[in-house]
């Protein structure tokens, strides 16, 4: 289907680009940083400070295995100083794959006539909701095209009903979207809807590259989304999450750009980005892509680790994009979100037929496709505190109320015993027997961990919880 000028027609956009090509490059210029200037900005950032570009360059220069495994190790103890050990799950699910676009990158993009194009009705969105409900699932991130029908409207009516969907013990308690970018009208409809995180990715934030790989439709325009999230910030929707897809420019590039992203709305709206997503490229239907900026797996740890110390409370996503030992090593360094049990085929978690994955119904191909029940397994084996908690976003912790509790360290006063809660919660309803001894042996080990006066609290809520009381939290 094509599309007239007209229909790509944007907004006015009052808000002005953000991101200076040259005074990037000018940073990641001149020589390499020796050992004593990374330990530094180690320190620095150890002292839960936020990195500038300066600093964010000097981690990025520094190439060598000594300075190299610095950088690592301090982000692995920053992480348990700001996050302790648990990992937030959820689950992606596609609600519709039309596309006005022409990104080089994506199975989606509207040239491509091998692309099987689907919008789920409302009951096949119940159906969907409920399959992943039967697994477990409390966290949710609603994938759109880029298309006329998925309208503000559209997505606000989508969130309602995912919330609706209540099966057995399930429900979903958050909703995040991955979607278009919206005039402040449009942010304001879908934040009433009772929506989470906004999540926009530039794809690259170099201007060049962008204006080759994005062709034609809507998305072409750089600048419109780039500011994007101010004008969510403007409607007042400040859950918002940030992103570059690592392979169409140089990495070293992409990371200070984010680093500049996130920077830049905490001096606009005094927070920054809920979350950081940082997908590599992988195959998809009828990919367009030269390979030229292709990102190593040593490089791809390395920029997590970097990223971790440049924005210590900003939580880190690494998806099912990813294959489960990538995965397992980067959630040292500082990722704090996963994904578990993705499927990307429209409809597919109702269909469970197992069939392989189609890249004609993807936008990409996932490496991880292991069962949630899977993921909470390999993360209890590693000593990792699963988490379904949405607490702090239906407390009203979030935006500048957030940075007002993360920034300081005290979030864990909170997250950690909410952890707890929702893990017990997926244990008494969903896992096998094993697996339910396994995770309460690690609840056991975490309260050992705490103070005896919030143990009490915590083992009463548990009580609660074993006797049939759901969606306890601080």
């Amino acid at each position: 289907m094509k599309f007239t000028p007209e229909q790509y027609k944007l907004p006015d956009i009052p808000m002005t680009p953000f991101i200076d090509v040259e005074e990037i490059e000018s940073f990641l210029a001149g020589p390499k940083p020796g050992v004593e200037e990374v330990k530094a900005v180690v320190a620095k950032s150890l002292n839960k400070q936020r990195l500038n570009l300066q600093d964010t360059a000097t981690l990025i220069k520094a190439d060598d295995p000594e300075s190299i495994a610095i950088i690592k190790q301090a982000a692995k103890d920053l992480k348990k100083a700001v996050y302790g050990n648990r990992i937030v799950l959820f689950a992606p699910l596609y609600v519709g794959n039309y596309c006005m676009n022409n990104c080089a990158y994506c199975g989606f993009r509207v040239d491509n006539t091998d692309s099987v194009r689907v919008t789920l009705d409302r009951d096949q969105l119940i159906q969907e909701v409920e399959s992943l409900e039967d697994e477990g699932q409390k966290r949710l991130i609603l994938v759109f095209g880029e298309h006329k029908q998925y309208s503000p409207e559209f997505i606000a009516e989508a969130v309602r009903t995912v919330y609706s969907v209540k099966k057995d013990q399930g429900e979903i308690r958050r909703v995040n979207i991955n979607a278009a970018p919206l005039d402040i009208e449009g942010f304001r409809l879908v934040k009433e809807a009772g929506i989470g995180t906004y999540q926009i990715f530039q794809e690259t934030y170099h201007p060049e590259a962008y204006k080759k790989y994005h062709l034609s439709g809507p998305k072409r325009d750089y600048n419109n989304r780039l500011t994007s999230l101010d004008r969510a910030q403007e409607a007042g929707l400040d859950d918002v999450g940030i992103g570059a897809l690592f392979g169409l420019y140089d990495w070293r590039f992409e990371t200070m750009a984010l680093v500049r992203h996130t920077n830049h709305l905490e001096a606009c709206y005094n927070v920054g980005p809920h979350t950081i997503s940082f997908p590599r490229i992988q195959a998809a239907s009828n990919l367009d892509f030269d390979g030229k900026y292709e990102m190593s797996d040593a490089d791809f740890t390395r920029m997590v680790a970097i990223l971790r110390l440049a924005v210590p409370y900003t939580g880190l996503i690494c998806t099912a994009r990813e294959k489960y030992e990538i995965r397992r090593e980067v959630l040292r360094y500082g990722v704090s979100q996963i994904d578990g049990g993705t499927k990307l085929e429209i409809g597919a978690y109702a269909e469970k037929n197992g069939e392989k994955q189609n890249l004609n119904r993807e936008q990409f191909q996932i490496n991880d496709s292991r069962s949630l029940e899977n993921v909470i397994d390999s993360l209890l084996d590693d000593e990792y505190l699963p988490s379904f908690c949405t607490a702090c976003y239906r407390k009203g912790r979030t935006g500048e109320h957030f940075m007002e509790f993360s920034v300081p360290g005290f979030i864990k006063r909170f997250c950690t015993p909410n952890a707890i809660f929702t893990l017990a919660e997926y244990l008494e309803d969903y896992a096998s027997e094993k697996q339910r001894h396994k995770g309460y042996q690690l609840i056991e080990r975490q309260l050992q961990q705490l103070e005896e006066q919030s143990v009490t609290q915590i083992r009463t809520t548990l009580g609660r919880i074993r006797h049939g009381e759901r969606d306890l939290y601080l």
